[in-house]
């Protein structure tokens, strides 16, 4: 390159953090000696008195200087050059003449101008009219005044950068043309002796400061130039950019290490961010806004007055929220930001304010969950209160919680605390947020919550539903006459400015119109530019803001080119975050239009290197000054609009369809970095297609290792989805692992989610869908960690969830899958590797989790006309959703017992409930308060299934087996004739409830005539006793079945029948049009055509397990069916043929309704309300796993076959299909089973029973059963245990141990003995746990504690160091060598059974639980594997008890067996675990196994005696559970850590 004249940059920003370095390369020009643009009145007028002898001279001076009295003080300013040389700026080829003669006449102008200025500002300083240095003005060249600017008067000499080139000497051929471009010439060509006079004091005066930073090179031109291609030239040229590039890194890396820097660099990029510091910046920017807008209001003192004094009044009341609302641009939110700035003289001189000034980074809307946060974790640190956490504070729903709690905290402690919230309009769409359900109605004492919307949004509308009082509401109205004035007069005091009369009034009748502040505001902006002599002819005005907006950019049209305004201002409106100056620079000079535009009369100076010239971006700049806000995030400042109707207004002028579409193509094409170190093809006028780099930066993902590329993570995905490059959107964001684990790590998971949300709403792609839902169930444990996730964590989980989906999905899903295992498989730490889906997959038919319950749901009501959802808990709480948004819209409280049924009034936008506290209640669900409560409706503790609501057109009923209440739809209760025998409540028959009595009479009460009917049933002398019953408004009768096997049918006039009926019901319930009824008995489910005198049986559906729920859809064609194995079915009703089986509920399905092509499920153990759709995709169906919680299992060796019994109660063993997820058997037992399990390889099923037999199954012929008999005391079989070798099986009685040995006979297996037996003291607590050892031994665990080895071969046992709790594990390692022994606490031993030695005591201290539950050791001993309590898998060094890994597994392992390099794990949730485990020879000191679990633990080794034995006794040390140290708000608010202890 060649180093011309002089470059110099005051400051730069590095690519992370602001490095204040300025640079200069000075070479010998002294640079241009311009004239001042402005010079003050006295001055001025000084120097023409100097010039009194000179008329022409004072002409000429008054001719190109007029004086501005707009200037504050006066001021004569420089008229433009186009003023007298029209055609200086045309560069039309048609005016080539006419611009050359401008040109010409110009410099001969600017030399004249100058020479009399200088000549006069000499005679003034002379006579000390003027001091020397404003004298040295007239002088001074460009070039020193910026070292003037940046270097002597800044702080920052020691951090710049200070390159001078010297030329020795001057060849006699190299003339004064030659050297031009080196050297400063005069007009005529000659060397200018004066300048380079200036240019020798200007480096003297460098070589004597800035020696330390100075740079001196020497060079001889050649040809009067520079010569890349000659030896010494290129040596010069390379030792320059080698000097620039090592210093400048010398001081970004001395920024970076300056403590001052260090938290920008944290938070810019880096994966170590830090929430506090987040939260300050965030803080700080809003006040700062808050600040700089109070500055530019100027009235509303009678609205900022009566909003305090609402504030004032309400400080010691519960009140409402304040609403402030308005047309847009009339000046809300700076109305705010003095509210709050006025706060402390209203309130508390203590109050706390948070301010969110939520438009702040238009285009960008906020979450309201990230603005909730926010606000509480503020709050939390400025009152002293614990902040929100991921256990607190983790859902939409937990955060609403913590911040209606927070708020009444704070004003229990007496705080005053005052939240303001503007434009709540402009917040995302993430939970329907502009609902508002999320703000509270009710706000408790001391506590203020303020907030701001559009008159005209929707958020306003929901607001005024919300709130009844109007006396919250306050409207910012447009400004007054005598407003605007002041506010004139203000905003030009500050600006020192001022207009003339009639520019004034001009102003004053522009804003008069629409009395808008942005209107006004935008006016003033442009006033402030105008001149005294500025004509009214020229004054750019508009009747409203957009007009305002529209003068404004054909203004600069004009002025700039309008591919240049428009290619500046759309791409700040496009981007989601704003742009870098540097990457707007970049960004149009990719643009072919702006590069054709600027250079379309002119070929740029290096044809093959084309950029947009700095100059014209600095110009345009500085007219957008007004416009614009530099935006701070981590150290960086990106440009933007700081108006969102200014944006907008951008975007519909300048971005058209065509256009939109090609600028979103080059902002995605930049932010993927395709044209670095590229040629892209450029047509400029005159010449043919040229290749040309644009100089444009890599965009790396990683710029290094924990510093990421934020700025591609913010805005890459937003372009390629906008601009319609959707494959290279699966390519680069959807399909890349590392893309993902990228964004998440360091933006957080949620703006991952909302990238695909958004790709969702344009783009029919289902894997991005299921993406994002994968996504959606790792969110948690990512919470959880606060942002502290490691890579591994992130693709074992992505593995684990979408492998299943792979093969049907190869192009996205498959893709990513093979790249998380890939990194896996290479990675340089110890990990575990699934081999299967064994996590919650996304897609399927669940496709919404409603929650906001804490207890199991017992009742569920939806409403098709309103799209409401009523569930009510068995805690008393009542919630209600939408079905629209699947949003919650209100927590109901009041009720102090289960609710036990709810129902919908479509009629009305209310809420009926009835709880076992005994009382009915109305609620509005307008606003969620209750209407009605009626006390004593029910018996307090009723059951559900005995309470039922009846409501007909004018009355409500509540009945129970034995009573019936009546009430009007008001509220007043009625009451209803009856005998003195006890009733037995059948049901209500429209406004009649239908009664049997003892004698077998039916009355029928009419409680508004009050005239009862009674009928006296035909029962053939028998008494009926119903077994359960079921009315039929529409056909006016009741359908009861009775204990004697009939069906009985009472119609309201008073008419029975009876019929035979097949089965004893208890589920007994008919459709919304009676014309089926559903029956269920046990596992059946049986339906029944209804007629008008019988009823026909016609179809009957077998379950695996006992039916609890079912339903049939409104058009009688679907039937879905719940039962206890946790399957919701669905059936054709036409023709009895299963359709589908949902899985997923993870408990017994105890209610079930079908709403829009959808089935509402819900479960009395469960604390949610789902939503199953049955129009999903069956490609993404998850594979059914056995019912969670399941009371016995086993698993083969391979995972394919589990073998289950689901209660204890049940004697029954289920075996299941992994791979078909269908049961493969059922093997009956005669009594229930006590304990499984199995031979792994002699494929044999072990079943213990409580009558002591144990049942022995050939895994190929179940049917053929091998039976050990119960020994004579009919003791319970509690554990079985089969040794490695499968030659010996031992079966633990609750009173003795018997040992058996595994045969063959006739190739069939046989069992013989026993061949001996361990008598057990009944004094000492049952044995728990055992393994079988080599050589006839046994390793038992008690309940106690105890761990105890037998040896049957010479029947002597040996006392093992016993454990504090309930031993739960005893496994033995595959070769025989080593025994785990596991317990409920922390704490695990592996003993060596050769000779016997205690190696290792392993502690571990989790989160919330603790114990041990299954392990399993790998082929080779050298690794063990643990499943625990706490819902996690370890991996534990054998040789050393080193802790090498731990994986969330989401439940419980509850079984274990080895399975090639790993193992294969039951759940308890029901799910089969295949993973492998790859180890690396060498291992990191500084691994950290715990990074991403909230645990410590510790490990005991015993050393090895000198010849490698170890001794048998005991001598570990004593342990001090203190020294873990694990208080649950300290783990909270750190990082995981390990601790490990070799002794």
């Amino acid at each position: 390159m060649v180093l011309l004249d002089f470059r110099f940059i005051h400051s730069s920003s590095s690519l992370f953090f602001p490095v204040r370095a300025p640079k200069a390369l000075l070479g010998n020009r002294y640079g241009h000696r311009a004239l001042p643009r402005l010079l003050p009145e006295k001055q001025f007028e000084v120097l023409l008195s100097k010039l009194s002898k000179d008329p022409e001279g004072v002409k000429l001076l008054n001719q190109w200087f007029l004086k501005d009295d707009n200037a504050v003080p006066p001021t004569y300013v420089l008229q433009p050059i186009t003023a007298h040389f029209p055609h200086y700026g045309d560069l039309r080829p048609e005016s080539g003449q006419q611009h050359d003669n401008s040109v010409v006449s110009w410099r001969l102008a600017e030399t004249q101008l100058l020479k009399l200025l200088r000549s006069a500002a000499a005679a003034a300083e002379t006579s000390g009219d003027i001091t020397v240095e404003q004298k040295q003005v007239f002088y001074t060249s460009v070039t020193e005044r910026e070292f003037e600017e940046g270097l002597w008067t800044d702080d920052r000499r020691s951090s710049a950068l200070l390159f001078v080139r010297e030329i020795p000497r001057q060849r006699a051929r190299d003339g004064p043309r030659r050297l031009a471009k080196f050297r400063d010439v005069t007009l005529d060509g000659l060397l200018d002796a004066e300048a380079q006079g200036l240019l020798a004091e200007l480096k003297s005066r460098l070589y004597g400061t800035s020696q330390k930073i100075l740079n001196l090179h020497c060079v001889e031109l050649r040809k009067g130039g520079v010569d890349p291609k000659c030896r010494e030239h290129a040596q010069y040229l390379d030792a320059v950019c080698e000097q620039f590039v090592s210093q400048m890194k010398r001081r970004i890396e001395a920024a970076v290490d300056s403590p001052a820097e260090e938290r920008r660099r944290k938070m810019w990029g880096s994966t170590e961010e830090d929430k506090e510091d987040v939260l300050v910046e965030e803080v700080t920017r809003h006040v700062a806004v808050s600040a700089e807008l109070c500055e530019g209001l100027h009235g509303r003192e009678g609205l900022l007055g009566k909003l305090c004094l609402a504030m004032w009044e309400s400080t010691n009341l519960r009140h409402s929220p304040l609403v402030v609302h308005g047309d847009a641009g009339m000046g809300k939110t700076a109305l705010l930001c003095k509210l709050a700035q006025e706060t402390r003289s209203v309130l508390d001189g203590g109050a706390v304010v948070a301010i969110r000034l939520l438009a702040a980074r238009h285009p960008q809307r906020p979450d309201v969950d990230r603005v909730l946060r926010s606000v509480c974790l503020q709050v939390c640190l400025a009152c002293g209160l614990t902040p929100p956490s991921p256990l607190t504070a983790d859902t939409h729903l937990d955060l609403l919680r913590f911040f209606t709690t927070l708020l009444a905290d704070v004003s229990r402690t007496g705080n005053t605390l005052l939240i303001i919230l503007d434009s709540l309009d402009q917040l995302a769409d993430q939970h329907h947020a502009h609902k508002l359900r999320w703000l509270p109605a009710d706000v408790p004492p001391n506590v203020h919550l303020v907030v701001s919307m559009d008159t005209n949004s929707e958020a306003f509308a929901s607001v005024r539903l919300k709130l009844d009082s109007l006396g919250s509401f306050f409207e910012v109205e447009r400004l007054s006459r005598d407003e605007g004035e002041h506010i004139v007069d203000s905003y030009l005091r500050a600006s020192r400015r001022a207009l003339t009369g009639e520019q004034r009034g001009a102003v004053l009748r522009s804003v008069d119109t629409t009395g808008c502040p942005l209107h006004l505001r935008l006016t003033l902006s442009a006033a402030k530019r105008w001149t005294s002599f500025t004509p009214l002819t020229e004054l750019r005005l508009g009747a409203s803001a957009q007009e305002m907006m529209s003068q404004l950019f054909l203004g600069l049209e004009e002025k700039h080119g309008k591919e240049l305004v428009g290619g500046a201002l759309g791409y700040m409106a496009l981007a989601r975050e704003g742009l870098l100056e540097a990457e707007l620079r970049d960004v149009m000079s990719l643009d072919d239009d702006v590069i054709r535009e600027v250079y379309r009369y002119s070929l740029p100076p290096t044809p093959s290197l084309i950029r947009l010239p700095p100059l014209l971006w600095a110009r345009l700049r500085r007219d957008l000054e007004d416009q614009l806000e530099e935006r701070w995030t981590g150290g960086v400042a990106a440009i933007a609009f700081n108006s969102r109707r200014l944006s907008e207004s951008v975007s519909a002028r300048y971005l058209t369809s065509e256009r939109r579409g090609r600028s979103l193509r080059i902002l995605a094409e930049y932010f993927l970095g395709q044209w670095a170190g590229k040629l892209k093809p450029a047509t400029l006028p005159g010449l043919s297609l040229l290749l040309s780099d644009r100089k444009v930066p890599p965009q790396p993902l990683w710029f290094a290792p924990g510093l990421a590329n934020i700025r591609k993570l913010q805005e890459l995905p937003y372009h390629l989805l906008h601009a319609g490059l959707w494959e290279e959107l699966k390519q680069e964001v959807i399909g890349s692992a590392e893309w993902l684990y990228c964004k998440s790590r360091v933006c957080g998971v949620s703006s991952v989610i909302l990238d695909l949300d958004q790709c969702s709403q344009y783009m029919d792609c289902t894997e991005s869908g299921l993406v994002r839902d994968a996504l959606v169930l790792i969110k948690h444990t990512l919470d959880f960690l606060d942002g502290h996730m490691d890579v591994s964590l992130f693709y074992s989980e992505l593995l684990a969830r979408l492998s299943s989906l792979a093969a049907a999905f190869p192009a996205v899903i498959g893709r990513l899958c093979s790249q998380c295992e890939e990194w896996l498989l290479t990675s340089p730490e110890p990990i575990l590797i699934p081999k299967s889906s064994f996590l919650q997959p996304p897609g399927g038919a669940l496709q919404h989790t409603l929650t906001a319950l804490q207890g199991g749901v017992v009742c569920v009501d939806v409403s098709v006309a309103a799209k409401l959802l009523a569930a009510g808990s068995d805690d008393g709480v009542l919630a209600v959703w939408s079905l629209v948004d699947r949003q919650l819209v209100h927590t109901l409280l009041g009720h102090t017992a289960a609710v036990l049924s709810v129902r919908l009034i479509d009629s009305s936008a209310h809420c009926l409930s009835l709880a076992a506290d005994g009382s009915l209640r109305r609620w509005s669900l307008t606003n969620g308060q209750q209407l009605l409560c009626v006390q004593e409706a029910v018996p307090v503790d009723s059951a559900p299934s005995s309470v039922h609501l009846h409501l007909s057109e004018q009355l409500l009923f509540v009945y129970t087996r034995t009573q019936v209440k009546v009430w009007r739809l008001e509220g007043a209760e009625l009451h209803l004739s009856g005998g003195d025998e006890a009733p037995l409540v059948l049901g209500v028959l429209g406004e009649s409830a239908v009664v049997l009595c003892d004698s077998g009479q039916v009355r029928i009460s009419h409680p508004v005539s009050r005239t009862p009917t009674e009928t006296q049933l035909e029962t053939s002398g028998r008494r009926l006793t119903p077994v359960n019953w079921v009315s039929l408004p529409r056909r006016g009768k009741v359908l009861v079945v009775s204990d004697d096997g009939f069906l009985h049918q009472i119609s309201r006039t008073g008419r029975h029948t009876a019929a035979e009926f097949p089965l004893i019901p208890s589920l007994l319930s008919v459709t919304e049009d009676e014309k089926i009824l559903l029956t269920g008995s046990e596992r059946t489910l049986s339906l029944f055509n209804i007629s008008s005198d019988s009823v026909d049986r016609f179809l009957d559906l077998q379950h695996d397990d006992s039916v609890l729920s079912a339903c049939i859809s409104s058009d009688g064609r679907l039937l879905a069916s719940g039962a206890a194995d946790q399957l919701i079915r669905i059936w054709s009703v036409t023709t009895g043929v299963l359709l589908d089986s949902l899985c997923g509920s993870d408990s017994p399905v105890t209610s079930l309704l079908f709403y829009n092509g959808f089935v509402v499920s819900a479960s009395t153990a469960a604390a949610s309300v789902l939503l199953w759709s049955l129009k999903y995709d069956t490609r993404h169906t998850p594979t059914p796993h056995i019912p969670a919680g399941s009371a016995h299992v086993a698993v083969t060796t391979d995972g394919d076959r589990v073998f289950f019994v689901r209660q204890q109660s049940q004697t029954e063993v289920v075996g299941w299909n992994s791979l078909t997820g269908r049961p493969s058997e059922r093997l009956a037992v005669s009594a229930e089973v006590g304990c499984l399990e199995l031979a792994q390889h002699k494929r044999l099923l072990l079943c213990g029973l409580t009558s002591g037999t144990v049942l022995i199954y050939p895994l190929a012929l179940p049917q053929e059963t091998l039976c050990i008999p119960p020994p004579e005391s009919r003791a319970a079989v509690l554990c079985l245990a089969v040794s490695v070798q499968e030659k010996q099986a031992a079966v633990a009685y609750e009173d003795a141990v018997s040992l058996f040995e595994i045969t063959t006979r006739d190739n069939f297996p046989a069992v013989e003995g026993p061949l001996g037996r361990l008598p057990l003291s009944l004094l000492h607590a049952p044995l728990s746990s055992m393994a079988l050892l080599p050589d006839r031994r046994l390793l038992y665990g008690t309940g106690g504690g105890e761990v105890k080895l037998h040896d049957f071969g010479v029947d002597a046992d040996a006392d093992l160091e016993p454990h504090r709790s309930r031993v739960t594990c005893v496994t033995a390692s595959n070769w025989g060598t080593h025994a785990l022994v596991g317990s409920e606490d922390a704490e695990q031993r592996l003993w060596a059974l050769d000779p016997l030695a205690l190696d290792h005591t392993m502690e571990y201290k989790g989160f919330f639980f603790e114990g041990v539950l299954s392990a399993a050791f790998s082929d080779s001993d050298r690794f063990v594997f643990t499943g625990s309590q706490d819902r996690t898998v370890k991996v534990w060094d054998v040789p050393s008890g080193r802790l090498l890994f731990v994986q969330y597994v989401y439940s419980p392992v509850v079984r274990m067996v080895p399975f090639r390099n790993g193992f294969v794990a039951l759940t308890q949730q029901g799910s089969v675990i295949r993973e492998v485990f790859r180890c690396p020879d060498h291992i990191s000191p500084d691994f950290n196994p715990l990074r991403n679990i909230r645990a410590q633990y510790r490990v005991t080794s015993r050393s090895k005696d000198r010849d490698g034995r170890r001794p048998a006794e005991s001598e570990l040390q004593d342990f001090n559970p203190a020294q873990f140290n694990l208080n649950v708000m300290t783990m909270l608010r750190t990082k995981p850590s390990s601790t490990c202890v070799l002794l």
